[in-house]
């Protein structure tokens, strides 16, 4: 009898892993046509409306889901960490991204934005009080070297203000991911993304308001239709799939699949956008996979963070899991 309730519940965890992975990929996919969408648009939208005016169509989206589901409000210390869900991935990754979309080839920001599966893992560390090994962080570094040098061959021989800001989008984009993945385990997965945008959503009316490009008025369908699919399909479907992804199957795990997002937005810009992939394109990405691959597969051990406390709630949650 304990052997057939072992193999079940064994089976179970399974087919929440297969699942996991399953919104994960979606997510990542839907992840992966970011930057094409934000590039194909911006020059008409503006990096404001591109970045923060996505944020505020989702969140009427996700306010009507949440009423209609009586979904309940967070508690005040949930509400803390859906406002740094907020900063990373509603406010800070879109913004910086997009207004460094207005100058660079998307192809350029994928590989830059490959750092995110490790940056990511950064910060899942630093909020789990994990003490990553030597390995981990010799990944880490070389990953770095590898995109700030890839950022300066392309950028003709220096480092571009734009770099900045996609390492600062990369930054913004991780901890709302290790915030957003700690928060999906009380909240449950699509509802992180839903009140987050809907706690966003009232700073952003206003600047979205007086910064509204008249030219977006005369754009053509294509471009209303991208900035339909970031505001729909990214910054907020696509969202539900991940820290479903997140909650059903776990972080480490579904985490990895980000490592196929350079590779997908590569490729949705050669057939979007019609931009040329180098040589060196491909070899920076795939040096960083493999840098990112390595950083995930060392040892990382659990250390109990000093002065931290959690709700109730969260004290009962199982800590993140780590790589061995």
């Amino acid at each position: 009898m304990k052997g057939r309730k072992t193999a079940s519940l064994s089976c179970v965890k399974k087919k929440q892993e297969t699942g996991g992975i399953l919104y994960g990929f979606l997510g990542v996919l839907g992840f992966s046509l970011t930057l094409p969408a934000t590039r194909f648009s911006v020059d008409y939208f503006g990096p404001t409306m591109i970045g923060l005016g996505r944020a505020v169509v989702a969140a009427v989206l996700a306010g009507i889901v949440l009423f209609a589901r009586k979904e309940k409000l967070p508690t005040y210390t949930q509400i803390k960490g859906l406002v740094l869900v907020a900063i990373g991935v509603i406010i800070g990754f879109p913004l910086l991204s997009a207004w460094a979309m207005g100058r660079l080839p998307a192809v350029h920001g994928a590989v830059v934005l490959a750092l995110l599966p490790l940056a990511t893992a950064g910060a899942a560390v630093l909020r789990a009080g994990e003490r990553p090994s030597r390995g981990f962080w010799l990944a880490s570094i070389a990953g770095c070297l590898s995109v700030l040098g890839y950022a300066v061959y392309s950028g003709l021989g220096s480092l571009h203000t734009e770099d900045f800001a996609l390492l600062g989008a990369v930054v913004a984009a991780a901890f709302g991911y290790a915030e957003g993945g700690k928060l999906s385990r009380v909240l449950g997965g699509w509802q992180v993304i839903a009140w987050a945008l809907v706690v966003a959503a009232p700073f952003l009316v206003i600047p979205v308001i007086v910064t509204f490009p008249m030219k977006a008025l005369t754009a053509p369908p294509q471009v209303w239709g991208s900035f339909a699919y970031l505001s729909i399909g990214s910054q907020f479907l696509a969202f539900i799939a991940w820290y479903n992804g997140l909650a059903v199957g776990g972080v480490a795990r579904v985490s990895q699949l980000q490592y196929l997002q350079p590779f997908l937005t590569i490729v949705w810009s050669a057939i979007l956008l019609g931009e040329r992939i180098t040589i060196t394109t491909v070899g920076t990405a795939l040096i960083i996979v493999i840098s990112v691959v390595l950083g995930r597969k060392a040892s990382v051990a659990s250390t109990s963070p000093q002065g931290s406390s959690a709700s109730p709630q969260e004290k009962d949650i199982p800590p993140h899991p780590t790589s061995s």
